[in-house]
């Protein structure tokens, strides 16, 4: 809860701390989610690019870290705030020992509800970004701008509808794959933190805390969900639109299973560096904000 003395509402802290987050992670990991995709594209990782230009396709997300986070998170908080509610109004409010010691099965169930939906409302901005920056990253284009361009060029052939699934070309299995991401990555970073307070007796976790949590449920939730990431990718980056389950196979049949673990070690260090970054910065800024020490 925001403070009375820092003025701001919860919404409004998870707003500014969000959009803080969103962007400091995502330009300081910026040249790991390069070479990411480019392990991951069909293509190959060196003519996509290799190791040259790996700022390719910041401006993108640039443009999407800042508001995709934002609304992550005050969904979040807000889902999680009511669902927290709910579940206290059910059970009668419960003591106040109960609540110091959570509330047993629900409160991890109540945390992967929440990230579900601000992942869902993040994709909003996300996917479109992604669509742009990663065929900017793969090398299909010289930058953000030309990827755009190139994709609302196509209005003519394809009109208005056409661009805008093109834009939103892997919508669908981006929420596959970032949902289970969430639902384990936020209940262990919650669930961490829950324990670390019950240990210290603080009412609020520190930055510092908060990362350390946030890279050990980023590097669990990153490896066990690689192989939706590289079917996410291949997705965005293929030259015609095609489902999900057909690309699946085609990648089996084509590539075996060895595949699907494509850029594993960078996924995994990125997201575990980046979870770190992320939810340390977003901790930070989020007590700063409220008046936490």
């Amino acid at each position: 809860m925001a403070s009375p003395s820092s003025g701001l509402t919860p919404f409004t802290a998870a707003l500014l701390a969000g959009a803080l987050a969103g962007t400091t992670v995502d330009l300081s990991l910026y040249p790991i989610d390069t070479l990411k995709t480019r392990l991951q594209s069909s293509a190959g990782f060196y003519p996509s690019g290799g190791f040259r230009g790996v700022y390719a396709g910041v401006g993108s997300a640039l443009v999407g870290s800042a508001p995709g986070a934002a609304l992550f998170f005050v969904t979040y908080e807000e889902v999680k705030s009511r669902l927290r509610l709910l579940s206290e109004n059910a059970n009668g409010n419960g003591s106040t020992s109960e609540r110091g010691r959570g509330r047993g099965w629900t409160e991890p169930v109540e945390h992967m509800i929440a990230a579900s939906a601000g992942e869902v409302a993040a994709c909003a901005v996300r996917v479109p970004t992604e669509v742009v920056k990663q065929r900017a990253q793969a090398a299909q284009h010289s930058s953000s701008m030309a990827a755009l361009r190139f994709i609302l060029a196509q209005r003519g052939d394809i009109g208005a509808l056409g661009v805008w699934r093109e834009m939103y070309r892997g919508w669908g299995i981006t929420i596959i794959r970032e949902v289970p991401f969430t639902a384990i990555q936020f209940p262990l970073w919650e669930g961490m933190k829950a324990w670390r307070r019950r240990t210290n007796g603080r009412s609020q976790s520190s930055a510092i805390e908060s990362g350390i949590f946030g890279s050990i449920a980023g590097a669990v939730a990153a490896g066990l969900t690689t192989p939706l990431d590289v079917l996410k990718t291949r997705m965005m980056l293929a030259k015609e639109r095609q489902a999900a389950m057909s690309l699946f196979v085609q990648i089996w049949r084509e590539s075996g299973p060895e595949a699907f673990i494509a850029g594993l070690g960078p996924r995994v260090m990125w997201i575990s560096a980046g979870g770190a970054i992320f939810l340390g910065t977003y901790q930070w800024a989020f007590n700063a904000i409220t008046g936490i020490t």
